[in-house]
């Protein structure tokens, strides 16, 4: 804001405030007498409006109401929190559709019909029976229904594929996958005379071992079966083909996608790709995940979308690695070079991959929005120039971002760098215009400006610190995670503090250091610190090729335009005649902030949608209160940045610090003595603890065969960060004495079946009988060869269950340097630990492989050391008896995820 001072006829220089610097109160009654004994000497101008000069000289100092300020900023936020949570319920932008009204386009109420009987088939993992068979006869039954109602126009080809392969992946670590007899059923959509190109739609009908799996992925399968009956029966023929990837195996990270893009003949047909996903179980489709580079597909969306939902900044944090998951967008995109669009349910994470993740939880408003920008984007790509060449439209990157839902803004990213240093351009030259006004008065404003961005960084490296205190606090308290349920807990707790600590340190600053200064001087220098703040990150996120950099863009290019309309109607309206402009300056100020805080408010919603649910299963090392206090504050800093200018203008802030410290106080009360649990069993609203329990046997063999230790236990796995302590009052047995130790053995020798054995270190071992199961595993050496630089190649058998995983670890001395799993030549070590996951669809013959080590010794007594698991994921030998007996004595807020394994070392 302006910095104000009265208006005159002839205005003295007494009265001006030093450039650069406020009007200071001392001697200013003395200076106001001079003035008015000489105006009395010249003739009188009309009397002046109804206002004591006493309101003037306050208004001066900058002396706001503090209540009126907190109440404009708080209705101001409020009114945006309101509009984002409109938008989020509004899931249809038309509104709902009944029956009647979808015959000629995507038919939700079909869609949902076949959701319901693929969910009824139960949890379907791999090689089950309920996958493998099922699954795959109704997909195969409904597709044959919509190829003999096709138009003539379309041509219908159906392909059950069984591929076997391997690859390795950097994943969680990184590991090495095998897989054989897999199921994909793949469907080609193309006109009567053929196509040379396609567009492929992907989703995957396998689920995780103990959940119907509804949202992940049998609703967008479902889609996708009506989005085909959709095409087929539409009388415009296309141009290009549309391949339907149904894929029976992406739980078993991503096996399906690889075996149809790497093997599969169809496959080399596909210039660009739609993967149907999930994170959450229902509300909007996110796109997440575009290109790589191919900006025309992005385009394609924006054009065709109906219910758009699209944000850039998912995509580079997905991207980044900080969420612990990934998609059959990678397989794609590395194994197939091909461009694609990754789309995914990101509501109501909290019930993802457990049993309430069913089929009448996802709103039918839901798959109407996906069915329809499904459908309406692979019309778009069936019928486009682009995908016929998309080599020629490859380069660039693309900006994208929606607004409320409502509409996409997308430009290329070489726009985007244009327009952001054009943003910064404008930035620097306002102020540089400030700076060689200052030097021209003999102020000190860039002194001004420096000190002010320094106060700025030290006041949020000040509330980043007291809040992490705050959340390691809390944490040690062992009362973590107390806002998993009631979320607006950790809002009121952690918000409290940040904004408080923040108010209070800008209060100090303006009354200690900065005196007497004028307030409006000290306002607009304020502005201008968060103004140069925003500016160099806006170029440091444009220099490191970052498309998020539009969001710094936003809050440098619109509160600088509001800047510049401000000072352009105190220049027209005089500085003190601002009394009867405030209510419209204030209202041109907030608008000016009202797009950049909403659009980052919005960005924020959907940070909190997405990693409040996967701190809940995020492993036992991670603190989540830190993380998410860590978000909170950030949030609080980045939309009270411009709000920091009202803490200068208002006479006191105390009423605000006693309310926050009240709030923060009472809240910190009440987490700490333990009112908010954690999870909650509400059908409603369930948000469970996630718990998984292995019933194994382990087995260790010496070099020569023989047994040298052998025990059976239930091994017990929390996923968060609490711990068993909320549990061990219910089952008491579950406690310290029984926490397992790790083994000298590969991966501390349990049955991980994926390793993430660095997320969840503490876990526990409670005795039980022995397994028996009906396909147990069988694992022996069948060949050993010299080979030339003093290297072996070892040759093994296996046999067992679908899911199993190898463990290997090369003694000293020994290095693996061949094999036939991965990509032939190398394996990814986790500690000196290599991971191995080996799947498998209903039949499958022996696995052979071979390891070639190389050794520093001639002739070694023992070179590596193998363990392997065997996972029974479904059918009679997945639960025993002592499972079932565990698993009801734990409480209803409990989800439980169960199976039987063994574990057997042997030493080569």
């Amino acid at each position: 804001m302006a910095a104000v001072a009265k208006d005159r006829p002839e205005p003295e220089p007494e009265l001006e405030p030093e450039p650069g610097r406020g009007v200071r109160i001392r001697g200013f009654k003395e200076r106001l007498k001079r003035a008015k004994s000489r105006a009395e000497a010249q003739p009188q101008p009309p009397p002046p409006p109804p206002s004591s000069e006493g309101r003037d000289v306050a208004k001066a100092r900058g002396e706001v109401p503090e209540a009126a300020a907190v109440l404009l900023a708080a209705a101001h936020l409020l009114l945006l929190w309101a509009l984002i949570q409109l938008s989020l319920r509004q899931l249809l932008l038309l509104g709902p559709a009944g029956p009647g009204a979808e015959q000629a386009g995507f038919s939700a109420h079909t869609a949902r019909k076949h959701l319901q009987h693929i969910t009824d088939f139960g949890p379907r993992p791999a090689g089950s029976p309920a996958n493998e068979i099922l699954t795959v006869n109704y997909l195969l039954k409904q597709i044959q229904k919509i190829q003999e109602g096709s138009a003539a126009a379309h041509s219908i080809a159906v392909d059950i594929q069984r591929p076997s392969g391997s690859f390795s992946i950097d994943f969680l670590g990184g590991f090495s996958s095998y897989y054989h007899n897999i199921t994909n059923i793949v469907v080609k959509l193309e006109p009567k005379d053929g196509a040379k190109h396609a567009v492929l739609a992907n989703c995957h009908f396998d689920s995780v071992a103990n959940s119907p799996g509804a949202s992940d992925d049998a609703v967008s399968c479902a889609v996708m079966l009506e989005v085909l009956n959709a095409l087929s029966k539409s009388s415009t023929p296309l141009q290009h083909a549309v391949i339907f990837v149904f894929n029976g195996a992406e739980e078993n990270i991503l096996q399906a996608s690889h075996g149809f893009i790497t093997q599969h003949p169809w496959a080399k047909l596909i210039r660009a790709f739609i993967n149907l996903e999930a994170a959450g179980v229902g509300g909007k489709e996110l796109v997440f995940q575009s290109g790589p580079e191919n900006p025309w597909l992005v385009q394609a969306y924006v054009r065709a979308a109906k219910h758009p939902f699209a944000s850039v900044v998912g995509q580079e944090v997905f991207q980044s690695g900080v969420i612990p998951s990934d998609t059959d967008f990678r397989i794609y995109r590395d194994y197939g070079n091909i461009p694609g669009i990754d789309l995914a349910f990101i509501e109501n994470g909290y019930i993802y991959h457990t049993k309430y993740d069913t089929a009448d939880r996802i709103p039918l408003d839901s798959i109407k929005r996906a069915g329809d920008n499904i459908l309406a984007v692979l019309q778009y790509l069936a019928t486009s120039v682009e995908l016929a060449d998309s080599t020629q439209y490859r380069h660039g990157t693309m900006v994208f971002f929606d607004v409320l839902g409502l509409f996409v803004v997308a430009y290329p990213q070489r726009i985007g760098v244009i327009i952001n240093y054009l943003v910064a351009v404008a930035a620097v030259l306002h102020l540089g215009k400030k700076f060689s006004t200052s030097i021209n008065h003999g102020s000190h404003y860039m002194r001004d400006l420096l000190y002010g961005i320094g106060v700025t960084i030290i006041c949020w490296f000040i509330i980043f610190v007291t809040i992490l205190i705050v959340a390691v606090f809390v944490s040690l308290t062992g009362h973590a995670m107390s806002w998993y349920t009631h979320f607006y807990v950790s809002i009121v707790l952690y918000g409290s503090i940040a904004l408080a600590k923040l108010i209070l340190i800008h209060t100090l600053a303006k009354n200690l250091y900065y005196g007497n200064m004028n307030a409006f001087y000290l306002a607009e220098l304020y502005f201008d610190v968060s103004l140069t703040i925003w500016c160099c990150t806006l170029v440091y996120l444009t220099q490191r090729g970052l498309c998020s950099a539009y969001v710094p863009g936003l809050w440098v290019a619109f509160p600088l335009v509001v800047r510049l309309l401000i000072g352009t109607e105190l220049k027209q309206k005089g500085k003190l005649a601002l009394k009867g402009a405030t209510l419209k300056l204030t209202s041109i100020y907030f608008l000016g902030l009202l797009i950049p805080h909403l659009l980052t408010m919005y960005l924020f919603w959907g940070a909190f949608e997405m990693f409040a649910p996967i701190l809940g299963r995020s492993g036992t090392e991670i603190p989540p209160d830190v993380v998410l206090a860590a978000i909170i504050a950030a949030c609080t800093i980045i939309v009270t940045t411009y709000f920091v200018s009202l803490i200068y203008l208002c006479r006191s802030t105390k009423w605000t610090l006693l309310g926050l410290g009240t709030v923060f106080l009472v809240s910190a009360t009440l987490v700490c003595s333990g009112a908010f649990f954690p999870y909650a069993s509400d059908p409603a609203g369930p948000h469970p603890k996630r718990i998984s329990l292995q019933h194994t046997t382990r087995t260790f063999h010496d070099l020569n065969g023989e047994i040298i230790k052998r025990d059976s236990g239930i091994w017990i796995n929390g996923f968060d960060y609490t711990l068993m302590s909320h549990v061990t009052p219910h089952i008491p047995e579950i406690n310290h004495t029984i926490r397992s130790s790790c083994e000298n053995a590969p991966f501390c020798g349990f049955p991980w079946f994926l390793p993430i054995n660095n997320f969840i270190r503490k876990n526990w071992y409670l005795p039980a009988s022995e397994i028996s199961p009906k396909t147990p595993v069988a694992f022996k050496l069948i060949s050993k060869y010299k080979m030339p630089l003093q290297s072996m190649k070892l040759t093994f058998e296996l046999t067992g269950p679908s899911h199993m995983t190898l463990y290997i670890r090369p003694l000293e001395g020994s290095f693996i340097i061949g094999s036939s799993i991965g990509d032939g030549t190398s394996l990814y070590s986790s500690d000196g630990d290599y991971f191995v996951f080996y799947s498998h669809g209903l039949q499958a013959p022996p696995w052979q492989f071979w390891l070639e080590i190389q050794t520093l010794e001639p002739t070694p007594d023992a070179m590596v050391t193998i363990a392997v698991a065997s996972h029974y994921l479904f059918g009679e030998d997945q639960r025993t008896a002592d499972l079932i007996a565990l698993e009801k004595r734990f409480p209803e807020w409990c989800v439980i995820s169960s199976w039987s394994s063994s574990y057997n070392l042997f030493v080569f």
